[in-house]
């Protein structure tokens, strides 16, 4: 994506009432914070037919991922497409880049203003904060219902056992991260696969060679937060990027 974008108020209209929304710093959990959060997630449901599917499509959009932003806003139609076809689905974004700049959109059900918001955004040098994401993604689950959270990113450059610890959480909200990884990191992979594996997720590659694998995986996705586990398995019978997704989740 190129960096001559000037972003200094072009995505202002991605927050609620206007304003860019910055997600907050992270604070320790106490013992009675942990309490309460195990008896709300124990009492919520994972998946509530009729309703709206919502997923978190979270992006690290540092100076590294320059070269596939582009192809990332591409496919994230796809995913619209593919929810259309079994439900309906809102999409909140999620992108850390720069000096602890992390930021969240409100939540988006028209795939034209979601491109729209996704082209303003230029990427900038820092360092990773997939904590501030999975924080994010657990709020608005147990805020509002979020049914799935894509997130695609190069690095890690956090503690993974923070990490981990915010995966879990998220597991037991019946929230699965499905973790794309672009470049072949052995620590970052290890990392991902685990997010993935505590959250009853999915690891994939995310390789610009291989766009057609790419788009539908992330078209599986959609199909879950959409129309839940059900939808997902409809679509395995015939798409290979669904099938392959079933099969981690298992």
């Amino acid at each position: 994506m190129s960096g001559g974008r000037d972003n200094s108020k072009s995505d202002g209209d991605i927050a609620h009432s206007g304003e860019n929304r910055s997600l907050p710093e992270q604070q320790p959990s106490t013992s009675d914070d942990i309490a309460a959060f195990v008896a709300k997630a124990k009492a919520m449901s994972p998946y509530a037919p009729g309703r709206t599917g919502r997923l978190v499509f979270a992006l690290d959009a540092t100076m590294s991922r320059q070269p596939t932003w582009d192809m990332a806003c591409a496919l994230q139609a796809d995913m619209f497409r593919e929810a259309a076809s079994v439900g309906s689905l809102d999409i909140r974004l999620v992108y850390y880049r720069g000096l602890n700049e992390c930021r969240a959109s409100g939540w988006i059900s028209d795939t034209a203003k979601l491109a729209k918001l996704m082209g303003k955004i230029d990427c900038r040098g820092g360092n990773t904060q997939i904590g501030k994401v999975l924080s994010e993604a657990r709020r608005e689950a147990v805020a509002s219902g979020v049914r799935a959270v894509v997130f695609v990113g190069d690095a890690m450059e956090e503690s993974v056992d923070d990490l981990c610890v915010k995966a879990g959480e998220l597991g037991l909200l019946k929230v699965p991260v499905f973790m794309f990884q672009e470049g072949r990191d052995a620590m970052v992979e290890r990392a991902f696969r685990e997010i993935a594996r505590l959250t009853g997720g999915a690891w994939s590659r995310f390789d610009p060679g291989a766009a057609a694998q790419l788009r539908e995986l992330l078209r599986a996705v959609a199909a879950y937060a959409a129309g839940g586990r059900e939808a997902l398995l409809r679509l395995s019978r015939n798409d290979s990027g669904a099938a392959g997704l079933l099969e981690q989740m298992k």
